[in-house]
């Protein structure tokens, strides 16, 4: 029964991450909605982390490597976090908050990081604010590919466990010790 639902989270997850190197606008890509499934879902955080980093490390190998990409790999660390959170809290609501949190995190930290790393922008408050509205652009398709990606990921693994008995997860006993 375990296998089965891991193979199916790795497979949702292994489809997700090729849409990254196909055609798309900017910043609308699975990576994120990847990082806050796998913290929701993956048997351990470690999984959680690997897989989206994974996929980003590999795509950049095929789509060029940038100098801000460990920055972003943090942030997407910090999605699984949220998706950990989010783990013993699955509903609507809450998934459309994480997502919304997950796409804001990453727009305050890569943002952050543009200012602080290059010339671009002065090093004041008023030189963090240009950079802030400057990134504006993007975080509309950011919040669109999370929504989707996340749409599809977390819908597609609720399909599957509403219709495939051995892919749900076992019920825990009442008082079990066992994390969720």
């Amino acid at each position: 029964m375990k296998s089965a639902r891991l193979v199916v989270l790795i497979t949702i997850i292994l489809v997700a991450a090729a849409a990254r190197v196909i055609p798309h606008p900017p910043n609308f890509t699975p990576i994120a909605a990847m990082a806050l499934f796998g913290g929701a879902y993956a048997p351990t955080i470690w999984q959680a982390v690997l897989v989206p980093v994974g996929a980003m490390v590999v795509s950049d190998l095929i789509i060029g490597w940038h100098p801000l990409a460990p920055v972003i790999y943090l942030s997407f660390v910090l999605i699984v976090g949220i998706g950990c959170w989010l783990r013993t809290r699955k509903s609507l609501a809450t998934l459309v908050a994480a997502v919304g949190a997950s796409s804001v995190s990453f727009f305050l930290v890569t943002n952050f990081a543009v200012w602080a790393s290059g010339a671009m922008y002065p090093k004041t408050g008023a030189g963090l604010l240009a950079a802030y509205v400057a990134g504006l652009p993007f975080l509309r398709n950011t919040v669109l590919g999370d929504l989707f990606y996340s749409a599809v990921l977390f819908g597609s693994f609720a399909a599957v466990e509403r219709y495939v008995a051995s892919v749900r997860e076992a019920p825990r006993a009442v008082g079990s010790l066992s994390r969720p």
